[in-house]
């Protein structure tokens, strides 16, 4: 007797780690497959510390003269 109205509390609140478990993976599927552009990633790395302004110009000018080769 004890266990059935258990069982029929937690029922009740059963559809929410599958609900949980489906968010996590639609998230992980969608938000981190965006890819970043160029100037995302140059920014993060300046950003960081990783490279000076002086090769983030320099980079820059690559970037957007192969991009408008490619056009």
């Amino acid at each position: 007797m004890w266990h059935g109205a258990y069982m029929g509390g937690f029922m009740g609140f059963g559809w929410i780690v599958p609900a949980l478990a489906l968010a996590a993976i639609f998230y992980f599927l969608f938000a981190q497959s965006r890819k970043k552009s160029p100037k995302e990633i140059l920014d993060e790395r300046l950003a960081k510390g990783e490279i000076d302004k002086k090769e983030y110009d320099e980079a820059r000018k690559i970037w957007e003269k192969s991009d408008e080769t490619t056009r």
